[in-house]
């Protein structure tokens, strides 16, 4: 476990991890834990982030969460490239501003949103964040009831994005929709897509919607336990436990891609292998 650059009597608190300075919280049990333990959370998707993008890319992540690959995908850029994230939490979307305005980050614009197929509002309510909880696997959807939090929709809130190498979404069930609300800026730049597919009940929809974009779809589980880890802990917390995600590329990309595995039929899934 790394040591503590701040421990508060909160929920909070900060160590110093593999990309800079992380805030997040200590009741969170899968990505506060890692970062406590590890100094990173699940490496992995940072080491295939690294390989898509390049010093002056144009990134956008839809479901930020606390920032550990906001961090990350803020270095892949560079200085001269930029982020854009969105997180609808309230509490977590200002832990990951504290993790960027602790580093110093400037190449990152964060926004306090939900992202979807249309633009409205959703209720979300306010969660207890001092009691044990998996803060990053909510599906901010599901509520009846709650603080209205603006739901976008990528083509009208970024209308005139210059370039777009990856788009990144992890909004728990909320792919598709994101998806659906994001056709044109997907059509006119092709970026890469890295997504969430853990629903094995929405992952046909899900696959058929990217598909009809020109995309070809490939798993990606990657563990969160890194044996690699920029703590050097040998302990693994996360036994057998993998995301399960998806990357995409268009089908006029002059790609080469070794070691994962075509999503084939839309109705199998590694959640369900014999659908």
């Amino acid at each position: 476990m790394l040591p503590k650059i701040i421990d508060s009597p909160g929920f909070n608190a900060v160590v110093a991890g593999r990309y800079g300075f992380q805030v997040f919280n200590k009741n969170d049990r899968f990505v506060g834990r890692a970062v406590e333990k590890y100094g990173e959370f699940s490496e992995a998707e940072c080491t295939l982030f690294r390989q898509l993008c390049r010093p002056g890319d144009l990134v956008v992540e839809v479901g930020s969460n606390i920032g550990t690959h906001t961090l990350a995908l803020s270095q892949f850029v560079g200085p001269k490239g930029r982020v854009i994230a969105f997180e609808p939490q309230r509490i977590v979307f200002q832990t990951l501003c504290a993790t960027l305005a602790l580093n110093s980050v400037t190449n990152v614009e964060a926004h306090q949103m939900a992202v979807g197929e249309a633009r409205g509002e959703l209720p979300l309510p306010e969660f207890r964040y001092d009691l044990e909880g998996n803060f990053g696997g909510i599906a901010v959807d599901q509520f009846q009831e709650g603080k209205p939090v603006p739901v976008v929709t990528l083509d009208e809130f970024l209308p005139s994005l210059p370039r777009l190498r990856l788009l990144k979404i992890d909004v728990e069930g909320m792919e598709e929709r994101v998806i659906r609300g994001a056709r044109r800026i997907i059509e006119t730049h092709r970026p890469f897509l890295y997504v969430e597919n853990d629903r094995v009940e929405k992952s046909p929809e899900l696959i058929d919607a990217i598909r009809s974009l020109g995309y070809r779809l490939f798993w990606h589980a990657p563990p969160l336990f890194n044996a690699g880890n920029f703590a050097g802990d040998a302990e693994n917390l996360f036994e057998g436990i993998v995301s399960i995600n998806m990357l995409g590329f268009h089908e006029s990309a002059d790609v080469v891609l070794n070691g994962l595995p075509e999503v084939g039929n839309r109705d199998q899934h590694p959640l369900n292998p014999q659908s």
